[in-house]
């Protein structure tokens, strides 16, 4: 069937709130709301093969280890494992740490989820109903009195059993309400219900109720999300003794949005999952969340300094990959393959640097990065990636941090065409391994310490001064296996070094461009020089690269450099 091509015939616009003097949009996220990760619960019971129990205990303390101090962990009334697991959280949650389980409002199974948490430090019941019309009469036959009345009843009997009962007094409890479907609801009504459950849990300033409104089906534009939350959070009685929760769903693709908006305009406290797990498109992503407070300077006060390893968690217990393209978590979402993106990091990344070894402090201002990739535990390494469609500055900083060679803009020119002719013939990303073997290999690189068999090699060398203002430079090159002396005069050691070689070859070759850095601080330093040379009058022009200890011998081995390049494309 296709497409209607009037699809109001059948789908309803979802009306706006009148809330004429909101004040959200004005708002700033400048504080961190309190987390609630029900990957254990809500992720898990969206998962084709849910999680073993060894999984569930190997994600519960990765949570911990983050930082979560809520955490929902099953769904106890619905199985012995899940009851089992509740049990585990308890015995190796922290004391700082509440464990928070899930029921229905119904009182059989509300006993059964209790009892799960006898003995806990710190638990939070949470309980739920559904308070929308579509959903209370379609699937429950309820009525709204009805649905209030029920409401009532089972937060009454969850205080009976945990905060009022003497034997459970060791426990610290919280308590949690959902009128299920809330971005579906009459707000008036949700409000009814929800001051009906705040009396009868009896709450206080100190011990606030938790109250959540779930966007169960992100109904509409995360805007209309946020005028529902500030429309709850300024009509309903007790605010200060209540604790509004949010836990947006992603059917549109908005969840995120839509939390950071409910927040600005209320909510206190976050429920999600990690990478957006959860049933249809997913919970709201906390590590998306948290990220984004941190990048605005505000501490999320949960730790994904290791974000792989969180990543192999998630992907290992849900059994579901992590997309690439992930907000932060994502394996290429610090990858640049265009060149301009990679010429524009390189660039931010040279002026940070230098504004650091100055003493400075500087603010993160990067093209391209909202976040450094060091402080979520990615190297630099893997932020520019080298493909057919990448340009000179991609290369250029590939070989700058592994080989750190400062590369001269004349030479990213000439290395980014050799780096895209190459990778047009693999058909694929080249990996930094392959581009700094393929920059040796083009520049025949000479380490002092690798052993190489290139056509040209320097044997020896003397440096003299016949006269004033001129040196002479004698050497003895290995050319093909066979050894040649070579002379010449100049005005400095690299022109007389140069007029030896077109001496001998009887070429015309001229220095063009000379530049040269020192590799390393310690005392084993080596200089790096770059020569542009040109010939057979300026129409052929080719760089060398030469790498010693000594300055001058980096620089002759680079004029041998351009020679063995010279000789491999049949030049000379």
């Amino acid at each position: 069937m296709p497409m209607l091509q009037d699809p109001s015939v059948k789908y309803q616009r979802f009306a706006p709130i009148n809330l004429p003097q909101r004040t959200w949009p004005s708002k700033v996220l400048d504080k961190t709301p309190r987390w609630l990760s029900t990957d254990l619960r809500d992720g898990n019971q969206s998962l084709p093969d849910p999680m073993s129990v060894e999984e569930k205990k190997e994600y519960f303390h990765r949570l911990i280890d983050i930082g979560f101090k809520e955490i929902e962990v099953a769904f106890p009334a619905a199985s012995q494992p899940d009851f089992d697991f509740t049990r585990y959280a308890i015995e190796h949650a922290p004391a700082d740490v509440s464990i928070q389980v899930l029921s229905p409002c119904r009182e059989e199974l509300i006993a059964r989820t209790v009892e799960s948490l006898r003995g806990a430090k710190r638990a939070t019941i949470h309980i739920y109903l559904a308070t929308s019309a579509c959903f209370r009469e379609v699937v429950f036959g309820m009525t709204k009195e009805e649905a209030l009345a029920k409401a009532v009843k089972c937060t009454e009997l969850v205080r009976k059993l945990t905060k009022d009962d003497p034997s459970q007094q060791g426990t610290d409890w919280d308590f949690e309400f959902s009128p299920e479907t809330f971005s579906d609801t009459d707000l008036d009504y949700a409000i009814e219900v929800c001051e009906a459950v705040t009396n009868a849990w009896n709450p206080s300033v100190e011990k606030p109720i938790i109250l959540n409104l779930p966007a169960t089906v992100e109904m509409a534009t995360p805007n209309v999300y946020a005028d529902q939350i500030e429309y709850f959070s300024t009509h309903v009685a007790n605010r200060d003794k209540i604790c509004i929760s949010l836990h947006p769903h992603n059917d549109r693709g908005c969840a995120v949005a839509a939390a950071e908006l409910g927040q600005m305009a209320g909510a206190d406290r976050i429920e999600g999952c990690l990478f957006g797990n959860g049933e249809r498109t997913g919970n709201v992503d906390l590590v998306t969340l948290a990220l984004n407070l941190y990048t605005q300077g505000v501490s999320p006060k949960l730790d994904f300094s290791d974000i792989n390893s969180v990543v192999q968690i998630v992907e290992k217990c849900n059994k579901i990959p992590v997309h690439q393209r992930a907000p932060y978590g994502g394996s290429l979402v610090v990858c640049a393959f265009s060149g301009s993106h990679q010429d524009a990091i390189k660039k931010g990344f040279n002026l940070y640097s230098k504004e650091a070894a100055a003493g400075k402090k500087p603010v993160w201002k990067l093209p391209y990065l909202p976040l450094d990739p060091e402080d979520i535990g990615r190297t630099y390494e893997a932020i520019i990636r080298v493909n057919s469609q990448s340009g000179k500055g991609g290369s250029a900083w590939v070989i700058l941090r592994n080989l750190e060679l400062d590369l001269p803009r004349g030479l990213q020119v000439a290395f980014s065409k050799v780096v895209q002719d190459k990778a047009e013939v693999k058909g694929q990303e080249l990996t930094n391994n392959e581009l700094c073997d393929l920059f040796k290999q083009e520049y025949y690189i000479d380490y002092e310490d690798e052993e190489t068999n290139y056509p040209f090699k320097l044997v020896d060398y003397s440096i003299s001064t016949p006269e004033k203002g001129l040196k002479q430079v004698d050497a003895e090159l290995e050319v093909d296996g066979k050894v040649v002396k070579i002379s010449g005069k100049g005005n400095g050691q690299l022109s007389a070094f140069n007029e030896a070689i077109r001496t001998h070859l009887n070429s015309d070759i001229e220095v063009k461009h000379y530049h040269e850095h020192s590799l390393g601080l310690d005392s084993k330093s080596r200089a790096a020089t770059y020569i542009e040379v040109t010939l057979n009058g300026g129409k052929v022009s080719r760089w060398g690269v030469g790498i010693h200890a000594d300055v001058s011998q980096a620089s002759f081995l680079s004029l041998i450099s351009i020679l063995n390049g010279l000789k491999g494309n049949g030049e000379i």
